[in-house]
This record gives C-alpha cells, structure tokens and sequence, in this order.
C-alpha cells in the first residue's frame, strides 16, 4: 500500500467513527505512527484529504453496484442484494459525517450530491426500466420519480434532527426505508419472489 493508500485509508478510519470535524491532522499522524510533515507532502490540508477520501468511496461505490448487477439474476435479486451490501457501509456510518461533509467540507458534499444526481439516480432508473421489462416492477410507476425520491430518501436516514441518533439505529432506518420502498413497486410477481428471497435471507 502507498504513502497516499495509508494516509487515505487512516483518516477514513478516524473519520467513520469520531466525524470529520473534531479529527485533526495530528491525531492522523498519531493515529498511523507517521510525522504530520509526512501527511503534508501529499495533502496541503484536511479539506484535501476529505476530497481525496470522497473521491475513493465514491469510485469503490459505483464498482460495488456494477458488481452486484452483474452477478444478479434479476431485479428482486439486485435490490436484494443492494441491502445486503448497503448494511455493512451503513453499520460503519457515523451521522456526523454526514453533518460535518454538509456544513464544513462544500467541495466535497458537492463531489457526493454530483454523484446521487448522476451515478445512482441513473443506475436506479435502469433498475427500474428493467425491472419493468422483466414483470417485477409496476409497470404505472414513474421511473424518473421514483428514481430520485429513493436516493434522496437514503439521505433523510441520515439527518440526526428527524432521526436523533439516541432514539434510533441508522441502518434499521434505511433498512425500513428499504423494504417500504421495495414492497411498494413490486407487481403481484416481484412481491413473490421478493419474499422468497427474504425469507431465505432472515434464515
């Protein structure tokens, strides 16, 4: 692994878990037992290295979903296994950097919205498209609605003012939003099928 790769992958760890804000420069040099003048030959300052780790989630994101629609059989089966995938970066996900991205990193929140606008509203509507296509998936819905309501919906999970972090666990959130919004676009065949698939995976 690079000097980069190590730098990168050190902040996000500190990142995950404590927020963007409150982790400094220092904390990641101590964090990986290198000198702070070390972090600053690849990084002017942290905004940097947040772009930077944006830039790689993102990329590692977008791999993962074509990976899954690739390997899936159908459109039950690539929702499905989109949760499954989706409950591992949720359970790692602190809110508050959701919250410290929006209020203190613009540059690269905006790296993010551009990516949701782009990426994931159109892979979703492809999903859809398809879905349609195969009978799994009503045919009177709008794709290009829908579309943009769910991927704007996994960004309301993560507002701590309607869901307090006390009150509730983030990924039973968007593991609600999920299967709400899964039931709701099935035709009488997808439903099937998408019980099939659960109850396989609650076993």
């Amino acid at each position: 692994m690079s000097q980069i790769e190590r730098i990168i992958q050190g902040g996000e760890e500190l990142f995950l878990n404590a927020g963007v804000r409150s982790v400094t420069m220092d904390d990641i040099a101590r964090h990986l037992g290198m000198s702070k003048k070390t972090i600053y030959q690849f990084f002017k300052d942290k905004n940097e290295l947040v772009m930077a780790l944006v830039k790689k989630k993102l990329r590692e994101d977008e791999n993962q979903m074509s990976e899954i629609i690739s390997k899936s059989g159908n459109v039950i089966e690539e929702m499905i296994n989109m949760m499954k995938c989706s409950e591992d970066i949720f359970s790692r996900i602190n809110p508050i950097v959701i919250h410290d991205l929006q209020k203190y990193h613009q540059e690269a929140w905006r790296q993010f919205q551009n990516f949701k606008s782009g990426v994931l509203i159109r892979t979703l509507e492809e999903l859809l498209i398809k879905g349609i296509k195969q009978g799994y998936i009503r045919p009177d819905i709008d794709v290009k609605i829908i579309a943009r309501m769910r991927v704007y919906q996994v960004e309301l999970g993560f507002n701590t003012t309607v869901f307090p972090v006390a009150e509730f666990n983030i990924w039973k959130v968007q593991q609600q939003f999920h299967e709400h919004f899964n039931y709701g676009i099935c035709t009488l065949k997808g439903y099937k099928l998408l019980n099939q698939y659960k109850n396989i995976h609650d076993e």
